[in-house]
């Protein structure tokens, strides 16, 4: 079985909060245990990344709106964490010195859907697809709703709520950042009138 994990920290590459500690662990007990666990996360520009070497193992461009932009998959050596991790590098959006900010949505969108759109070329996909906080949130949406996801439709998907005070709201304005899906299910990403990652989970 392979377990996928997608999350915007994993100690001890990037902490902010508890999540980091989870992420950096859990993979280390599914391995033990039997499971092939990995970790997708987002290349950031901080001092683990500064101290460690990458491979790069995978180049395309994701579509967000309107905009076309380049992404590359690099990846840690095993040994370095006891388990496989993949970074997301998005330099426009993501390679920054920071994890969060006041304008995360379209950085945690792209990393999302660069994340599916690496797995989509998978000989074998994963078994099962755990996403970790509203950062996340959208990928159970895009793996069922999304048309150019449609590979996942019967893909389980596991989602962690490590921190409920912070959901990921945007406006409907916005959901056109969204990959291709049937307009008639927007109202599984509403909550109060906003689009919700976190309920849309």
């Amino acid at each position: 079985m392979t377990v996928i994990h997608i999350s915007a920290e994993c100690y001890p590459v990037a902490k902010v909060g508890g999540l980091a500690d989870v992420v950096g662990a859990l993979p280390k007990y599914q391995n033990n245990a039997g499971i092939s666990s990995h970790v997708i996360m987002p290349y950031y520009d901080n001092k683990f990344t500064k101290a460690h070497n990458f491979n790069k193992i995978y180049s395309d461009t994701l579509t967000l709106a309107n905009e076309t932009l380049e992404f590359n998959v690099l990846m840690l050596n095993k040994d370095v964490l006891d388990f496989n991790v993949y970074f997301i590098d998005v330099p426009e959006l993501i390679f920054k010195d920071y994890v969060y900010s006041n304008e995360d949505t379209e950085r945690f969108l792209a990393f999302q859907i660069a994340a599916l759109n690496w797995l989509t070329t998978w000989n074998d996909l994963p078994d099962i697809i755990h996403c970790h906080d509203h950062h996340t949130g959208l990928t159970p949406f895009m793996m069922q709703q999304c048309k150019q996801y449609a590979a996942f439709k019967n893909t389980p998907s596991i989602f962690t709520i490590h921190n409920a005070q912070y959901q990921g709201w945007f406006s409907h304005d916005k959901v056109n950042l969204i990959p291709e899906f049937n307009f008639d299910n927007v109202g599984l990403l509403d909550w109060g009138g906003s689009i919700n990652p976190l309920a849309a989970a």
